[in-house]
């Protein structure tokens, strides 16, 4: 057991410098490195590695995606993990920043950086955002998920703020989202699940704005992301919900066929 986690995906207690699902991560590719699984062998369960190893079922999917995302693993939909790859000799876990740890960060510069550009916010910049919280309206009806009107809005927020380290700051954590490894694997799992940006919370966002209020604006911008949080971990549940569907199915039609016998 590796230690108690009470996390909800993206604020895993740390020790040093590693958190929960790197150390799942590691004992993972030890276990491969030492034999223990062999190449098309299914690991356990998620279920089943969350309670072996103390650590909540989130920490267990950040886990897969990092040992996914170096090739050693391969998730399907509905059936489990399975060896891909094993480690070499001078092989080592790897690490990349995860959508959880990207979208913790970016509530917390996010929803400040709401409050100031409540302050110093134009009014050109007011109807700017009036035009893409539409667009986002319009984007959502098409097929696949865009994210172009979403980035522009957030990103002129932050430049709404009148600081540009703020700025610097927001554009480098949309940077992250597109070419982060682990970031990149969990937004196609969610465009998968046809997760899309929520106009409603970028219209409290927008009205928080409007109304050149900090206290509100911050409130929604921390709102907004803290649901796009609860999004991404719709996202990877899927994969579970889809498995339990298939078994309970896969039930069914055993005792229907023991029925007609």
């Amino acid at each position: 057991m590796i230690e108690t986690d009470k996390s909800a995906g993206g604020s895993a207690p740390m020790e040093g410098t590693e958190r929960l699902y790197q150390k799942l991560a590691r004992r993972l590719f030890q276990d491969l490195a030492a034999g223990r699984y062999a190449i098309g062998d299914r690991l356990p369960a998620e279920r089943e590695l969350s309670v072996m190893h103390g650590v909540s079922r989130p920490a267990v999917r950040e886990a897969m995606i990092a040992l996914e995302v170096q090739g050693l693993i391969e998730v399907r939909i509905g059936s489990g993990a399975y060896v891909r790859a094993l480690p070499g000799d001078q092989d080592r876990p790897g690490f990349t920043v995860t959508a959880f740890e990207l979208m913790e960060a970016r509530l917390l510069v996010e929803g400040e950086a709401a409050a100031l550009a409540a302050v110093n916010i134009r009014d050109d910049e007011l109807e700017e955002l009036d035009r893409l919280v539409q667009q986002m309206s319009e984007e959502n009806l098409l097929p696949g998920v865009s994210t172009e009107a979403d980035r522009a809005f957030h990103l002129l927020i932050a430049s709404a703020t009148r600081n540009a380290v703020i700025h610097n700051q927001v554009e480098e954590m949309w940077r992250l989202r597109s070419t982060s490894p682990d970031c990149a694997l969990l937004l196609e799992k969610a465009r998968t699940a046809n997760v899309q940006p929520v106009v409603a919370e970028h219209s409290v966002v927008r009205d928080a704005l409007h109304a050149r209020d900090p206290a509100a604006a911050r409130a929604a911008m921390r709102a907004h992301l803290g649901s796009v949080i609860d999004h991404l971990l719709f996202a990877i549940e899927e994969d579970a919900i889809k498995d339990a569907r298939r078994t309970i199915a896969s039930t069914r039609a055993r005792y229907a066929r023991a029925a007609t016998l």
